[in-house]
């Protein structure tokens, strides 16, 4: 694993400032472009700081704002400052970073920000080439954008949630804030591309992303589906989509095998042979012509089938042996992994996909997931641990010509 505690700058993005003015949808998007170089200054609500360091799960069960697991991933690489920009004098400062910014990140309510006097023509004239990036649940515009959502719900209205879990109970929503972080990934593209748009004409640009947007993106080809069709994609959960194809039981978890369906004309023969050499009891029934009627591969009594034959001889083998099998035979195998597995899976430690990060109240070392991707010449890594509050507060606001005594009188005003 990687020890990261390193100086920023010299990532891929070195050089790049970026103003961080998230509340609540849009913090992994500052990552990105913090863990690749870039100078994120995160700015918090003085004296309470963000809402997100109060968020479960904490560090050794510890119910403190230090300790809060969320906040420590999602703002490494970040300085951290804090400012009531909904004070005219923090509203003053805030002009002033942005002047020497080249990115804003904000996830306020629709209307906010212009409520404010930061509309995005006013911010334009402090810094011309500034790209401002506003992430919200639908986006700036359209009769719900200025509704209020959490992840369920635009999991829900991004059309997602329908293909979330099992056939016979509701849809169950996935672990982790998908909607948010699926927002977070586009907004970071677009962004990126309204960048380098900038460094050609001189001039930035707002990016209006919708979340509901980007989880609609995840549906893959459901649309077409339904055009071409005329059928509605839904959840399927651990039931087989085809005879042959679908989440089976073994001796230590579970496994998923695809050989039922379009991968039956290459991989078919050779499941059955291997059937045949581990001697499964009716196996032999696989042999039989039905097996290459689609229409009947997609029935009912042939998933009953393959699962009784299946499942006896999968509940047997652990997801190692199986995998393993699978792969040297071609058959397509894989196993569901768990948290522990990803911890300690062989592909990922050789690649050193895992990063450790110092968490300084704690003394201990935080091991977090890594490079979203890797590049050769200007890799990714975490410069610094997430910030603590304030921070680098004398740090930035010297450097925009607020002398230290000033700060202090600004800290005492609740400015800062």
């Amino acid at each position: 694993m990687n020890s990261s505690n390193q100086n920023s700058g010299s990532g891929a993005l070195g050089g790049l400032r970026v103003l961080d003015l998230s509340r609540r949808y849009s913090y992994y998007c500052g990552k990105l472009f913090a863990d690749m170089g870039a100078d994120v200054i995160l700015v918090e609500v003085p004296r309470t700081g963000a809402a997100l360091r109060t968020e479960a799960p904490f560090l050794e069960d510890k119910n403190d704002p230090a300790f809060g697991i969320p906040f420590f991933y999602y703002n490494t690489s970040k300085r951290g400052i804090t400012l009531d920009w909904k004070q005219p004098t923090g509203r003053e400062i805030l002009l002033k970073l942005v002047a020497q910014a080249d990115v804003l990140i904000e996830d306020s309510d629709a209307g906010v920000m212009d409520a404010l006097g930061l509309s995005y023509e006013i911010l334009a004239q402090a810094q011309p080439r500034l790209v401002v990036t506003s992430i919200t649940p639908f986006g700036r515009t359209g009769p719900y954008s200025h509704d209020a959502a959490d992840d369920l719900t635009l999991l829900a209205m991004g059309g997602f949630l329908n293909m979330m879990g099992y056939p016979d109970v509701a849809p169950t929503q996935a672990y982790g804030n998908q909607a948010y972080a699926m927002g977070n990934m586009f907004g970071a593209v677009g962004a990126m591309i309204a960048v380098l748009g900038a460094q050609a004409s001189g001039r930035g640009q707002l990016v209006d992303v919708s979340i509901q947007e980007c989880v609609s993106m995840a549906m893959e080809n459901a649309a077409q589906f339904y055009d071409l069709e005329k059928k509605i994609r839904t959840r399927f959960g651990d039931t087989q989509r085809h005879a042959g194809t679908g989440i089976f039981e073994c001796a230590d978890g579970y496994i998923y095998i695809f050989v039922g369906g379009m991968a039956a004309v290459r991989f078919w023969p050779n499941f059955i042979k291997w059937m045949n050499d581990e001697r499964v009891p009716g196996s032999e029934v696989f042999t039989e012509a039905q097996w290459s009627d689609i229409d009947y591969v997609n029935s009912d009594p042939a998933k009953d089938v393959f699962s009784k034959i299946f499942s006896g001889f999968a509940k047997a083998k652990t997801k190692k042996k199986l995998y393993h099998e699978g792969q040297a035979r071609r058959v397509p195998l894989c196993p569901v992994s768990t948290a522990a597995d990803i911890a300690e899976n062989r592909q990922l430690e050789y690649r050193s996909y895992f990063s450790t990060v110092k968490h300084a109240p704690s003394g201990r070392d935080v091991v977090m997931p890594g490079a979203p991707f890797n590049l050769a010449g200007t890799p990714w890594r975490i410069a610094r641990p997430a910030p603590a509050l304030g921070e680098h507060n004398a740090e930035i606001f010297t450097s925009i010509g607020i002398l230290p005594q000033d700060v202090v009188f600004l800290a005492a005003a609740g400015v800062v």
